[in-house]
């Protein structure tokens, strides 16, 4: 019954001081109209970019959107909160003002860039009171940021490009080395006509063995006849023959020492010149596609909303404003009431303690 009393004393005693609580919210959201009619209107225009991912990318792992591609793509957003470029758009549409502001605290009143959350969508918003400036201001860094993020590629590309045909450069250079040598080779080191002498010789000392067996059976015929004069004519032409054999062998041993010698060479020089080739022409390859894949290599910016004019004012937020108002003018003024009736039924409670001590003290 206490609780419920006291409940039924709060709500009757706020219930007597309800015009009191009126006022005090009319009172609040009359200082809050007044205090956003006193402040100056503010425009926020805002510009969404596109980043696409690059044109040789496989499609299937271009819609896989994982966290660690999106923080990636969180780079984009220094290009379009770099000072350079917002000093650049200061400059172009006169907005350093007469208070010379330092140009941290201007790009923080009136610059917001990021990524919306979960998308490759960059949102470039500018905040300024007009909202012409406003617009401009959000497509111009829109189309700069787009702008730098192709230089940059291009430039990269040009960089990769020029590095690709150094390198073709120098391996021309080394082919045609490679070509030089293998044609000296050719005409100061033939194989052709030692392989032809070394077949020549090879059918001579044949031949040679041939007359040399038949000198031998004709010597052992004219010792059996006992013709010492043939027999002896017959043993020195053997001897004149098997000392052609020894000489052709002797010139054929080192015909073939010289023949593997140059066939090493135009081995050595022929795996080098096949290895330039294959080179030079991987090389070119490279080459040929860099060329076709440049400009899309990277990312690719794109602005899907250049941003409008934008027509209603984004500060002073009217109807925020009044509802904080309302919500301040109806709870402050509670909580003074609240506090007022818990300090008066302490006060009454002390009194009524002191009036029954002095009413015991009396009967005593």
């Amino acid at each position: 019954m206490g609780e419920s009393f006291d409940a039924f004393h709060y709500i009757g005693y706020m219930r007597a001081r309800r015009w009191w609580i009126a006022a005090s919210c009319a009172t609040a959201c009359v200082l809050a109209l007044a205090i956003s009619a006193a402040m100056p209107r503010e425009y926020t225009a805002t510009a969404r970019i596109l980043i696409e991912p690059p044109a040789g990318s496989d499609l299937r792992s271009a819609m896989a959107i994982s966290p660690i591609y999106l923080e990636s793509l969180k780079t984009y957003e220094h290009f379009a909160t770099s000072d350079s470029l917002f000093r650049k758009a200061l400059d172009k549409f006169g907005l350093h003002g007469s208070g010379a502001r330092p140009i941290e605290s201007l790009k923080r009143r009136i610059l917001r860039v990021e990524i919306v959350r979960s998308t490759r969508i960059m949102e470039i918003s500018a905040t300024l009171p007009d909202a012409q400036k406003a617009q401009a201001l959000a497509q111009f860094l829109a189309e700069s940021t787009v702008e730098l993020n192709r230089s940059l590629t291009a430039e990269s590309d040009r960089e990769l490009i020029h590095t690709m045909e150094q390198q073709a450069a120098d391996l021309r250079t080394r082919m045609q080395q490679v070509d030089t040598a293998w044609s000296r080779l050719l005409s100061t080191e033939p194989v052709d006509d030692l392989r032809d002498a070394q077949e020549n010789a090879a059918t001579l000392r044949s031949n040679l063995e041939e007359q040399a067996v038949g000198i031998d059976v004709e010597a052992a015929d004219a010792a059996q006849r006992g013709d010492h004069s043939d027999e002896t004519n017959a043993r020195t032409r053997a001897v004149e023959l098997r000392r052609q054999i020894a000489l052709i062998e002797r010139q054929s041993a080192e015909r073939e020492k010289l023949l593997a010698v140059r066939s090493a060479h135009r081995d050595t020089l022929e795996e080098e010149r096949k290895t330039a080739q294959t080179s030079l022409a991987a090389m070119e390859n490279r080459l040929r596609e860099a060329r076709s894949d440049e400009g899309f290599r990277g990312e690719r910016l794109k602005i899907v909303d250049p941003s409008i004019v934008p027509e209603r004012p984004s500060s002073p937020n009217v109807q925020l404003n009044l509802i904080a108002a309302l919500l301040l003018g109806l709870v402050l003024p509670i909580l003074y009431f609240t506090v007022e009736m818990a300090w008066e039924q302490q006060r009454s409670g002390s009194h009524r303690t002191v009036f029954r001590s002095l009413a015991k003290a009396r009967d005593e």
